[in-house]
């Protein structure tokens, strides 16, 4: 994997068409989203990696400022901007309550989120997947991006329920007004 990992390593998906910069996600950018386990740009610890890669696949630890009256719904996106696509990879897709405040570690599992939260599809499945970049393609970015949606997602007009929607079809189909929204990234590597 180290090889293919050195072929690969000038191929990254790159910022241009993550979540947040969706025309429809723009919005004013004054949240503030930190994580205990990580700083901004800083190295996120193995326990938050995939199983395969020797981690836990556990998601870590989010907090946020107070997002503005009238904050239906927050929306939680997880992209690895680097990874070898065209596109970067949705790594975790969420629903969740205004009030929560903060997500405990393991808050985004697929089988037993954390109070408040409603975890979608991703690209890889439903609930938090950990980083697990290909061995030898160099560092990866993993950015959590918090949207506070004016309405829930959930109450728009649609033909796929949001449950069962893939992220690329669901992000750009939002029609809710971004209020406010915040991001934070970690690092990690193979």
């Amino acid at each position: 994997m180290t090889l293919l990992g050195r072929l690969l390593k000038n191929r990254r998906a790159g910022g241009t068409h993550t979540a947040w910069n969706l025309p429809n996600l723009q919005g004013p950018e004054l949240l503030t989203l930190t994580s205990r386990q990580f700083s901004d740009g800083g190295s996120m610890p193995l326990e938050h990696c995939a199983k395969h890669v020797g981690g836990d696949d556990r998601s870590p630890h989010l907090a946020w400022s107070s997002p503005p009256s009238g904050t239906a719904q927050l929306l939680l996106v997880v992209e690895d901007i680097d990874v070898p696509t065209s596109r970067p990879a949705v790594h975790c897709l969420a629903l969740i309550d205004p009030a929560a405040g903060q997500l405990e570690p393991g808050a985004l599992a697929a089988k037993q989120p954390g109070p408040g939260v409603r975890v979608l599809r991703s690209t890889i499945g439903r609930g938090y997947h950990g980083p697990a970049p290909i061995k030898g393609h160099g560092p990866h970015r993993y950015v959590f991006q918090l949207f506070a949606l004016s309405a829930p997602v959930d109450s728009g007009p649609g033909t796929t329920p949001v449950d069962r929607a893939r992220p690329r079809a669901l992000l750009p189909a939002i029609t809710a007004a971004v209020l406010d929204r915040g991001r934070l990234t970690g690092v990690f590597e193979r």
